[in-house]
C-alpha cells in the first residue's frame, strides 16, 4: 500500500483551521494487529510548533476572560459531538493502538466521555473568586488560568489522557497546544475535529503531531508556553522537566508505576482472578496496573494455581474482533522490550507459570504477547522493579502485614496500590501506609472525579475533578477587595 492509499492525517489543527506542515515529514502509523501501515501523519517542524504556540498566545487574552458559563456551554456541546461520533472514535483507537473493539468502544471511548462529564460537574461547583476568610474580610482569592498549556499525551489510553488535560484547561480559560503520541495520533485528530465542530474560538485549541525529541522538546522549552502537562514514561518526564527548567514553567507529570496488589488470607475468593485480569487489561499497558501480586503465604500456593489458570484461559487475538480477548501491544519497540524483560525474569530465577517469550500460538504477525505469570519473584529481580507495560504478572509471598507493606513500598514508583482483605481496620491501616496516590480496596474502583497521580517517580500533580482543574490555575490574593469606594 502506498502512502497515497493510507488514511491521510498529515495536516495540523492550528488557529481554527487544518493546515499543511511547513516541511513534509511523513510518518507511518502502524496497526499493531497486522504490522501494516494504516495511516500517514506528519511530524511537525519548529515552525509548526511556533505557529501553534503563537495562535494559543494570541487567543489567550480574550478566552481567559470568558465566563465560566460560556466555557461550560461549549464543553457540553463538545460532549454531545463526542458521544455522537463514539463509533468512529472506537475504530480509530482500536486501529492505532490495538485495543479490542469491545474495550475500545467501552473503556477507551468511555473514559473520554466520563472525564469530560465529571470535569464539567466540578467546574460548575468551582468558585474562581472566594474570600480568604472571616479573619481577613478585605482579602479575596482569585483563581486565574495559567496561560498557554502544552499538553503531551501517550498512546495507551488516548482519550482518557486527552480529556483529562484538554477539558480542565479549556474549562478554566487556558489556551493550548496538544501533541498526542505519534504512535497513536488518529484519535486525537478526530478529537480536534470535534473541538472544531463544537465551535471553540480559533487558537484556543491547537494540535501538532510530532515526536518527543522534536515537537515535544520544542513545546517544553518554549518561552511562550506557561505550563507543560505530560503523561508518559518516567525517563521522558525527567527530560521534559530539565528542558522546562530554563523558563521556570509549571510541569505536571503523570508517569510510570509498579502497582502492588496485596492479597491477605481473608480476601474474598475472587481476589486473585480479579487481580490477574486487571493486570492483563489493555494488554498490560496501564501505568496503574497491579503488576506485583503479593499473597499471604497460607493462600500463596492456591493463588499461584489460580493465576496460572486465568493466564492460560486469557485469549489473545486481533483488535478488530469482538470478544473478551486482549489485543496486541502497541509497537515493535514495546514488544521487543517486553520479550527482553520476560527472558530476564527466567534468567534471574523466577518460576514461569504461564506464557513466556514469543507470540501466542496461531498469531504469526502482530505485536502479540503471551499472558505471562511468574511466581517466587524476589524484590531484587528486574521484573519486580522495572515497569514492563505488558501482560506480565509477578507473584511474591509474604508472612506479615508489615512485610507486605514494606514489599509494596519497595519501589521508586508510587502511582497505585491495591489491598484485598475483609478486615476493615486492617484495610484502612494498610492504605494509610502505602506510598501511592491511589489505593483501591477489594475491587472497588475510584469514583468519578477522584484525583489521579502519584508519589515519587510516578510524577507530581493530580488529574481529575477539582484537583485536575487546579493544575491549570494560578492563585492570586488581592487585599482591599471590599474597601475601595
Amino acid at each position: 500500500m502506498t502512502n497515497d492509499q493510507l488514511l491521510d492525517r498529515r495536516n495540523f489543527y492550528i488557529n481554527g483551521a487544518w493546515v499543511a506542515p511547513t516541511i513534509a515529514n511523513d510518518f507511518l502509523v502502524i496497526d499493531p494487529s497486522t504490522e501494516d501501515a494504516c495511516a500517514v501523519i506528519s511530524l511537525g517542524d519548529e515552525a509548526d510548533t511556533n505557529a501553534a504556540v503563537a495562535a494559543a498566545k494570541a487567543a489567550f487574552p480574550s478566552w481567559s476572560v470568558t465566563s465560566k458559563e460560556d466555557r461550560i456551554a461549549l464543553l457540553e456541546k463538545f460532549l454531545d459531538v463526542y458521544k455522537s461520533r463514539s463509533d468512529e472514535m472506537a475504530q480509530a483507537i482500536s486501529m492505532e493502538m490495538g485495543a479490542p473493539m469491545s474495550l475500545a468502544s467501552t473503556g477507551q471511548v468511555g473514559a473520554g466521555a466520563g472525564h469530560t462529564k465529571s470535569i464539567i460537574r466540578a467546574l460548575k461547583a468551582f468558585e474562581f473568586e472566594r474570600p480568604l476568610g472571616p479573619h481577613a474580610p478585605d482579602n479575596t482569592i482569585l483563581y486565574e488560568p495559567i496561560g498557554v498549556a502544552a499538553l503531551i499525551t501517550p498512546w495507551n489510553w488516548p482519550m482518557n489522557q486527552v480529556a483529562l488535560k484538554v477539558v480542565p484547561a479549556l474549562g478554566v480559560g487556558c489556551t493550548m497546544v496538544l501533541k498526542p503520541s505519534e504512535v497513536a495520533p488518529l484519535s486525537s485528530a478526530l478529537f480536534a475535529e470535534m473541538m472544531d465542530e463544537a465551535g471553540f474560538p480559533p487558537g484556543v485549541f491547537n494540535l501538532v503531531n510530532g515526536d518527543g525529541p522534536g515537537v515535544g522538546s520544542q513545546l517544553s522549552g518554549h518561552p511562550d508556553v506557561d505550563m507543560v502537562s505530560f503523561t508518559g514514561s518516567t525517563r521522558a518526564g525527567v527530560a521534559i522537566t530539565k528542558n522546562a527548567a530554563d523558563s521556570v514553567k509549571r510541569v505536571a507529570l503523570e508517569l510510570g508505576g509498579k502497582g502492588a496488589n496485596i492479597i491477605f488470607a481473608d480476601a474474598d475468593e475472587k481476589a486473585v482472578v480479579r487481580g490477574v485480569r486487571q493486570c492483563f487489561n489493555n494488554s498490560g499497558q496501564s501505568c496503574n496496573a497491579p503488576t506485583r501480586m503479593l499473597v499471604e503465604r497460607s493462600r500463596y500456593d492456591e493463588a499461584v494455581a489460580t493465576a496460572q489458570e486465568v493466564a492460560e484461559k486469557t485469549a489473545v487475538d486481533i483488535a478488530a474482533k469482538e470478544g473478551r480477548h486482549i489485543g496486541p501491544v502497541v509497537s515493535e519497540l514495546q514488544w521487543d522490550k517486553i520479550q527482553a524483560l520476560i527472558a530476564r525474569g527466567e534468567e534471574e530465577g523466577a518460576r514461569l507459570l504461564a506464557g513466556g517469550t514469543g507470540r501466542p500460538e496461531g498469531l504469526d504477525a502482530g505485536y502479540f504477547v503471551k499472558p505471562t505469570v511468574f511466581a517466587d519473584v524476589t524484590p531484587d529481580m528486574t521484573i519486580s522493579r522495572e515497569e514492563i507495560f505488558g501482560p506480565v504478572l509477578s507473584m511474591t509471598p509474604f508472612d506479615t502485614e508489615e512485610e507486605a507493606v514494606a514489599l509494596a513500598n519497595d519501589t521508586a514508583y508510587g502511582l497505585a496500590n491495591y489491598v484485598q482483605t475483609t478486615d476493615r481496620e486492617r484495610a484502612r491501616r494498610v492504605a494509610r501506609q502505602l506510598r501511592s496516590g491511589v489505593v483501591e480496596m477489594n475491587g472497588l474502583p475510584r469514583g468519578a472525579g477522584a484525583p489521579f497521580g502519584g508519589y515519587g517517580q510516578s510524577g507530581n500533580g493530580r488529574e481529575g475533578g477539582e484537583w485536575g482543574i487546579e493544575e491549570f490555575l494560578e492563585v492570586k490574593v488581592v487585599s482591599g477587595w471590599n474597601s475601595a469606594e
